[in-house]
This record gives C-alpha cells, structure tokens and sequence, in this order.
C-alpha cells in the first residue's frame, strides 16, 4: 500500500495592517510600498481572509505546510513579529516551514533584525538546533518518509521599483549536492521557492536574476515538484531533469480578497504525494474563496505524474 503525504502550499498573504513604520525605516522604496498598500493593497490583502483561509488548511488536515513567502509588506520588525504570531496559529514548527519573499527581506536599514532570526524554527532542516542557536540558513531540508521537503532563499534587498530574486552560487551548489543525495535515497522531492523558477516567467524587475543557473541545477540533478509564489497567480510549467519531468507549480495569494488587476481571489493548493519506487502520482486540488467572497471552496483539480529514471 503506498502512503498519501498531504502537503498544503499558501503564499503570499501579505499580512496587515502594517505597524510600526517609524521614521527609524524610511526611506524611498519603504515610503512608496507605505502609499501604495494605503491606495491599493490593504484593501486587497486582509487578514481576516487569510486567516479564513488557515482555517479551511486547517479543516483538511495536511501532513505537512508550506509558507512559500511574502507574510510581510515593507519588511518591518513590528510585521515580523505579528507573521510569527499567524505562523504559530497555523501550526507549529515540525509541520510547517517558511521560506522567506521579497517582502519579507525588503530593502535595507533594519541593523541586524531580519526575519532569518524571527522565523528561524520554521526554516530549518530536521533535527537541526533551536532558533537560539543562530539565523537560517539555505537550502534547508525536511524529511517525512521518503517525502523531502527544500527550502531555498530567493529574497534579498532590492532598490526602488525591483523585486526581483536571486539564489546564488552557494545555496544552488549545495541544492545539487542535496537533490544529488536524496535521488540516491529514492525520495520524492520538492523544492520551495518564492520566485517563478523559470526564465521568461515574470518581467526581468520581478524575476529571479540566476533562474538560468537553478534551472540547469534542477535539469542537472533533478527534482518531482518546484512550489512558488510571487506572481499572485496560478501558474504551471514543466522541466525535463536527469530523472524524469518536474512540475513547477505557482499558487496565487493567499489573502486577496477582491480581485485585483487581474489576480484571482484567495486561495492555496492541497497536494497529495504518492510515493511509488517508480513514480510519484500527485493530485492538486486548489481551494479559495468562492465568488460569495465569504465561503472557500474547491476551484480546481489536477493530477500529475512523475515517472522517475533513477
């Protein structure tokens, strides 16, 4: 009999409302992301529809969360904290994890805070010490089984008008050895990222700068799923690796509660992983607000096969 891992995938909640921009943290991009989530985005992302939508994660009981980034607006201490406080609601570090957006690592003046430390028991590999013990670092790796879950960090501060990503040589250096040891373990694999993976997925001001490079790191040593956010869209492509096709799958957000310039209404994928020596048969099934606005509901349903070359 094969083992069904329900893996539930929400991003980008943009949690409000915002506290504690100070004059401390002005500055040009704060300062503009401030009058724009005033014009546009606080009354779009709610918390109250986040939280509605946590609670129907809840109801349908994954084995496992995936937080695949933005909780934040301009990257303050005060969202770092009240993230932290709806992270702890959804569940606790041993069944959900974080991997941290553009948001959420949004520009520069903090000093030393940062949500790398405020997060940190949600972003760390099995077994590894407590937050106490130092800042997160990436890729991280979670086992459940023979289900491996990777985070890698893709936000890092950008100028005005960019939010734009970026993996970097170490962190995809040490994504190859990982994917290389968990291939050799015959473990279905699955990648977190906040940025599209892929080039051509999102204008150069958005994109992730070295997708190039994660790309032929996924081609190279290979992966069953890549889970992202960032666009505020459902979105699907496919790369062929090493072992066999991986899906990329994009999820819009998580808090929108009207549509906006084309971005769908809240919701988040529930993921069923079947691991097969041969395969692994994924079903999604994406649930969010209904149109009514107040319930959540199913939306759409997709079933996937990865058939492995290992």
């Amino acid at each position: 009999m094969t083992d069904v891992f329900k893996l539930a995938q929400i991003s980008d909640v943009h949690l409000s409302p915002i506290t504690g921009f100070t004059p401390r943290y002005w500055n040009a991009k704060r300062t503009l992301g401030y009058l724009n989530w005033l014009k546009n985005r606080q009354h779009v992302h709610r918390r109250e529809t986040a939280e509605l939508i946590a609670r129907d994660i809840a109801g349908q009981s994954p084995d496992y969360i995936a937080v695949t980034g933005d909780l934040a607006n301009l990257g303050l201490p005060g969202e770092y904290a009240k993230a932290l406080d709806w992270l702890q609601v959804l569940g606790g570090p041993h069944r959900v994890s974080v991997i941290p957006g553009n948001h959420d690592i949004y520009s520069t003046g903090l000093g030393p805070v940062s949500c790398l430390d405020d997060w940190a028991d949600y972003m760390r590999s099995n077994g590894q010490p407590p937050a106490e013990k130092g800042r997160a670092t990436f890729p991280y790796v979670r086992r459940f089984g023979k289900i491996a879950i990777i985070g890698l960090n893709s936000a890092y501060p950008t100028p005005l008008f960019i939010a734009a990503g970026r993996v970097g040589e170490e962190q995809l250096a040490v994504l190859a050895t990982c994917l290389d040891t968990l291939r050799a373990e015959d473990m279905t694999r699955v990648v977190l990222i906040h940025h599209p993976p892929l080039p051509g997925q999102t204008p150069p001001r958005r994109a992730l700068t070295d997708a190039e490079a994660l790309q032929k790191v996924l081609q190279s040593h290979g992966a069953e799923l890549v889970l992202h956010g960032h666009n505020h869209r459902d979105m699907y492509a496919t790369i062929e690796t090493i072992s066999g096709t991986a899906h990329a799958i994009g999820i819009a957000s998580g808090s929108a509660a009207r549509v906006h310039k084309g971005e769908p209404l809240a919701r988040y994928n529930l993921i069923s992983l079947a691991h097969r020596p041969a395969e692994t048969r994924i079903e999604i099934v994406t649930r969010g607000l209904l149109a009514d606005g107040s319930n959540v509901g199913e939306i759409a349903k997709r079933s996937l096969v990865t058939r492995s070359k290992r």
